[in-house]
């Protein structure tokens, strides 16, 4: 297993195979490896589960990865594909450890950063553009509910609600999707990023083969040790630069266990505080006829948990603005998750989900670290996580349970009353390699992703993120990824030129 690479990328993820595929579209000629502890799920590797039309092999998939801890006091089952931490402090807190990682499970939603949630230490052209480049691959659209025959009805609602002169309208959500020439949506996993990555000559994606250790010479990066799963060999890759994208647990897990450890390691973990409701769509709320219209068939891929969905009622985005610290996702399901009256029919798409994120105080107290005393699994110090809420984040989910209420009466029939989901749930981890403008003790990277005092290391993914959001972070780690990923090649070109002037 050993071996010498010019860059080597722990983790799959939408992040490490973007910085992948941005290395080597940018610099063809870089030997870049590209490491993951899990399996591909089906062909191709890092596809989508949704895209999956077999439903009982995309189910035997997912049961495959479903080891770990079951549900603690205050938790939830784990969502299917990911395992849980296994925290008391935040219960749900979940990690996939498959080739894509959790981009081969997630909902696709990539709205941008405004405002305050924009990091203040990049330029805000550069990361204009960057972000420009992610939603290229990502295949980001807000046109494939368009013929979604509820979409209009739904959005009008929600915009009689929510608009103000000084908000972005509510409208269609960005999404990670394609359509097809049949109109069937196709959800984008990491295997969209990387194109024809995995078949260039110069990329390796090597699975089942777990980081253990960054190797380190002095101050500076100089391959990994890894072990490969199936036989327990062990062994050193050497590489020029390596860039650690194993999300938000496993990335500082990895740097603490090599004896990188800046103050700010783990610090200001937050995610998204997560209220959900469900309505029931009635001809009250929808232009006339149009619901009785709607009758669509159902396919065992849109049965509860299901793949592929009927575009019926689409997905719809009340944006987040500064003076309502959350954003909401309205978005159909084609099973409901509450039991409805007895004899109630229910056509595809007529129930919507309504789910508002918020925006989370950040606290350098709100943490995960590493117990030095104990191991998980792999030998690797055992991750605890301390989390609790702020008066402020309470007082934002109390504002955001009245408002998708209120949400939820004007849709329809609303099933149930709004719940707090147990923290976790969202699966949208920030800020435990956060990036900063100097080496002050807050953060653990610079805005390129390079390690602070360790030369030819960065780490990318959402924990990279050093702002408080309400937006989901996939976009913007990936639009940081893109940058990480042209430093590293200008750093290794400049580097080349200078061993070359030297020799």
């Amino acid at each position: 297993m050993s071996g010498s690479y010019d860059v080597v990328v722990v983790g799959s993820g939408p992040v490490g195979t973007a910085v992948a595929r941005e290395l080597a579209d940018t610099a063809p000629a870089l030997r870049v490896l590209v490491l993951e502890a899990g399996r591909a799920l089906g062909d191709p590797a890092g596809g989508h589960v949704k895209n999956i039309a077999d439903v009982q092999e995309r189910d035997r998939l997912l049961a495959a990865l479903a080891t770990g801890p079951g549900p603690l006091p205050g938790g939830t089952p784990a969502r299917p594909g990911t395992v849980l931490v296994g925290a008391e402090a935040m219960p749900n807190a979940a990690m996939s450890t498959n080739v894509g990682g959790m981009g081969a499970h997630w909902t696709a939603a990539c709205p941008r950063p405004v405002d305050d949630e924009v990091p203040g230490c990049i330029d805000p052209t550069v990361l204009g553009e960057a972000l420009t480049r992610a939603e290229e691959l990502l295949a980001v659209t807000t046109h494939a509910f368009d013929r979604a025959p509820l979409t209009g009805a739904v959005q009008r609602v929600l915009g009689e609600l929510f608009d103000r002169p000084h908000r972005r309208p509510v409208g269609a959500m960005p999404v990670a999707v394609t359509v097809g020439e049949d109109g069937a949506l196709h959800w984008t996993g990491p295997a969209t990023i990387a194109g024809d990555l995995w078949q260039r000559p110069e990329v390796e994606l090597r699975t089942g083969t777990l980081a253990r250790r960054i190797l380190l010479d002095g101050g500076r990066a100089t391959g990994v040790e890894v072990v490969d799963l199936a036989t327990g060999e062990r062994s050193s890759i050497e590489a020029r630069a390596v860039v650690v994208a194993a999300d938000a647990f496993r990335t500082p897990q990895l740097l603490h266990a090599s004896g990188v450890r800046p103050q700010a390691l783990g610090r200001y973990l937050t995610e998204h505080p997560q209220i959900m409701a469900a309505s029931l769509l009635d001809e009250q709320h929808v232009p006339d006829g149009v619901l009785v219209d709607v009758d669509l068939p159902r396919s065992s891929a849109t049965a509860p948990g299901g793949g592929a969905i009927v575009p019926v009622s689409g997905v719809s985005w009340v944006p987040y603005a500064a003076d309502r610290p959350f954003h909401g996702q309205v978005m159909q399901m084609d099973a409901s998750p509450v039991p409805l009256d007895p004899g109630t029919t229910v056509r595809p798409g007529q129930v919507v989900g309504l789910g508002w994120f918020c925006k989370k105080e950040l606290s350098p107290d709100n943490r995960v670290w590493f117990d030095d005393d104990e191991t998980d699994g792999h030998g690797l110090p055992a991750i605890r996580i301390d989390y609790a809420l702020s008066d402020a984040d309470r007082s934002a989910i109390e504002a955001a349970k009245a408002e998708v209420a209120h949400a939820a009466r004007a849709l329809g029939r609303p099933l149930g009353d709004p719940f707090v989901m147990p923290s976790g749930s969202s699966l949208h981890y920030l800020g435990t390699t956060r990036m900063g403008a100097t080496d002050d003790g807050t953060s653990v990277c610079d805005p390129t992703g390079r390690v602070w005092a360790t030369e030819n290391l960065y780490v990318g993914g959402n924990n990279v993120i050093p702002t408080a959001t309400a937006c989901n972070p996939t976009l913007t780690a990936v639009a940081l990824g893109v940058l990480t990923a042209r430093t590293v090649a200008a750093s290794l070109a400049a580097a080349t030129t200078r061993e070359g002037v030297h020799a």
